[in-house]
């Protein structure tokens, strides 16, 4: 028997000038999220934040660090499900971000004025990288 293991996924912090991208989610929950999703078999964490933001975002990032792990069993309603957080900056600061693949929209929110329905744990993780850079 295969044991269980919780399903393995990345989030992209994306800044640029105190500004940082979220997704706003086609697909349940609904709200708004910072650009992420589930590593391809095959494929290197730091690789599936880099195609995850481009594919949501239309951005190309470079990665600058990785900021946490987080693995709350609770942190995503669907299923227990690893999240590993990178901070990011666009590789061209004066892009415009859009809605692609599962995100019906992208924008440049300000760090300290976000949407009120942030999914999964998204605005605990905003929030420890505000704290952290404090």
């Amino acid at each position: 028997m295969k044991p269980q293991t919780p399903l393995l996924a990345v989030d992209g912090i994306v800044l640029n000038n105190n500004k940082i991208i979220l997704v706003k989610r086609k697909n349940p929950p609904i709200g708004f999220a910072l650009p992420g999703g589930f590593v391809d078999i095959g494929e290197t964490v730091e690789q599936a934040v880099k195609r995850e933001v481009l594919e949501e975002t239309g951005i190309n990032v470079e990665i600058e660090k990785l900021f946490n792990v987080y693995s709350d069993p609770k942190r995503d309603k669907r299923g227990h499900c690893v999240s590993i957080v990178f901070l990011c900056r666009p590789v061209n600061e004066n892009e415009v971000p859009f809605g692609g693949d599962d995100a019906l929209e992208a924008h440049y929110f300000d760090l300290f004025n976000l949407p009120s329905n942030l999914c999964f744990d998204h605005e605990k993780i905003i929030t420890d990288y505000i704290k952290a850079v404090k």
